[in-house]
This record gives C-alpha cells, structure tokens and sequence, in this order.
C-alpha cells in the first residue's frame, strides 16, 4: 500500500473530495484506510456499560486507499512519490516536486 499509519493525505474523490487528515489505521488485506476527520458513519448502539445511553454514535469508517494521495511534509504538495533504496538497501519514499524523503 501506499500510504502508511502517520501519514497526512488528501481525500481525491468521493463525498469528502479536497479534505485533509491524518492516517489512523491501515487495513492493508481490503485495501482501505481509515483517516482523522474523514468518512463518518452513523452507527445506532444499544445501552451497554460503556455507553449507558444507547443512542446514535458517529465514527469514522474506512476509506479506498485508491481515493488517497500522500501529502509531503515538505513542500506540502500532492504530486506523488517514488520509491527508492538507500545506501543500506532500505526503501525511501521520496517526493516527485521537492526530493525529500517522507
């Protein structure tokens, strides 16, 4: 996958077109992920212990990593990496605008 827990990205499609949020959790086995702030879901609960209440609950539900485009911390744009190996044979994602390693 692409992006990785931690990361900052850009939803490009879909009803949250444009927003911008942290990487939560990544579900690598059905391609998604779930991203702060992004994708909430209503979810009707009963009265339990932890919510004695009951009631609707909004959370956040994953999104299609395909709909997602890492942001660099760097120049703060969009355009995309690369993948490359340092000189100890690791792999670096590095920025297409700026060069910077993420």
């Amino acid at each position: 996958m692409h992006v990785k827990k931690g990361d900052k990205v850009l939803v490009r499609s879909g009803d949250d077109k444009g927003k911008k949020g942290k990487v939560l959790k990544v579900f690598p086995e059905k391609n998604k992920a779930k991203v702060e702030g992004v994708n909430f879901v209503k979810r009707h609960t009963r009265p339990n212990r932890t919510n004695p209440q009951g009631g609707i609950v909004e959370k956040e539900a994953p999104v299609a990593a395909a709909k997602l485009s890492v942001i660099c911390p760097g120049c703060g744009e969009s355009k995309g990496f690369r993948n490359e190996r340092d000189s100890e044979g690791r792999p670096r994602r590095i920025c297409k605008s700026c060069g910077e390693s993420l």
